[in-house]
This record gives structure tokens, sequence and C-alpha cells, in this order.
């Protein structure tokens, strides 16, 4: 392998990491994605990317989140519905730019490689930007008094994520305004006014 191409440090080197990375998923996908493709896309070492990221499917999350922020900001339209209605939107917008095939590959790896697994349940168990939105959001509706005081779990906190990913890919296409508002309709808004009876 050729030397590194600079003495590129810190926020620059892994900058350079993560741009390659995602370079080498848009071309090639996760099934021929590899650590060594995106070192040598960097022009830098194998044992660089390890200081940084335990393994490929690390890697690819790392660069994915980086390249598909969340949306900034939490809707406030003034009614719990339209409200949640925005979040689901930009969940959906959001995982319709995700390459399906780089996510279906590292839930395969998971299945496969208990480090991965780990990696995946331990960001599913964390509070994220879209749980403390999904939270915020709910706390308005209980000021406003849309909502009784409730206490939201954070699998229910999770739960606009889950639909929308579940029926990205079942249906392998963006959500539709129709397909959001039965969503928000038929499944959340009646779960959250379930959580009060408890």
């Amino acid at each position: 392998m050729s030397e590194p191409k600079s003495r590129r440090r810190g926020a620059e080197l892994e900058q350079a990491i993560l741009d390659a990375a995602w370079a080498e998923l848009s071309e090639l996908g996760y099934a021929r994605f590899t650590v060594e493709g995106v070192a040598a896309r960097a022009g830098t070492s194998k044992p660089v990317l390890y200081r940084r990221w335990k393994n490929r499917a690390e890697l690819a999350l790392a660069a994915w989140n980086q390249r598909v922020p969340a949306a900034k900001g939490v809707p406030d339209t003034g009614s719990l519905r339209t409200d949640m209605l925005a979040v689901f939107d930009r969940i959906a917008l959001r995982t319709g730019s995700m390459m399906s095939g780089m996510i279906a590959g590292v839930m395969a790896e998971a299945f496969r490689h208990p480090e991965v697994a780990e990696l995946l349940r331990s960001r599913l168990t964390q509070p994220s930007p879209l749980t403390e939105a999904v939270r915020t959001v709910v706390d308005r509706a209980v000021r406003r008094g849309e909502l009784p005081p409730v206490e939201v779990p954070l699998r229910a906190l999770r739960a606009p994520l889950d639909l929308v990913r579940n029926e990205y890919f079942m249906c392998g296409q963006t959500l539709d305004e129709t397909t959001i508002a039965e969503l928000v309709d038929e499944v959340y808004l009646p779960l959250l006014r379930g959580l009060r009876a408890g």
C-alpha cells in the first residue's frame, strides 16, 4: 500500500475517512465494503481506522450518520397531531435517503457477529435526538391539555422510527403522505393516548 497522502490528524483525518467510507458504500454497497478499501481511498492505513471504529459495521454506520444528519429543531405547529405528522415526515425523508442495502448488510452482520449485534442494541437502548424530539412534542401536548401527564417509555419514544423503518423495508419505497397519516392516526396517537390509562 502507498504511503499516506498527508499528515492529516484529528477531525480532518476523521472527516476524510468518513467521506471515503461513504464513497465506498455508495459505489460498492455494503457487501463489498471493506476497511482496506476505505483506508486506501482515504490515503491512510487500516490501523488508523481500527483505532476509531472496531469493525466495518461501526464504520459504515458512522459514515451514514454523519452524511445524513437529523433534522434540526423540534416541530411546533400548535397541535399534537400535526407535530407528529412533521416528526414522521422527517423520519421518512431520512429513511428514504438511507441506502437500504447498506443497512440490510449491517443487520445481516449482526446475526453473524455478536459485537455488531451489541453495537446495534446499544444504539437502540440509548436516548437519541429523535427520542428527545418526540418527548418534547409530547410534553408540549400535555401543557396544551391535549394529553394528560404521561410517562412515555423509551420503546414508545422510539416507535415512530420503528414504524417508518418497518414500512419502508416492507414496501421498498419512501412513504407518502397518506401512509404517514395512517401511521400517526391509526397507530401512534392511539398508543400515546393508551399510555395515560397506565
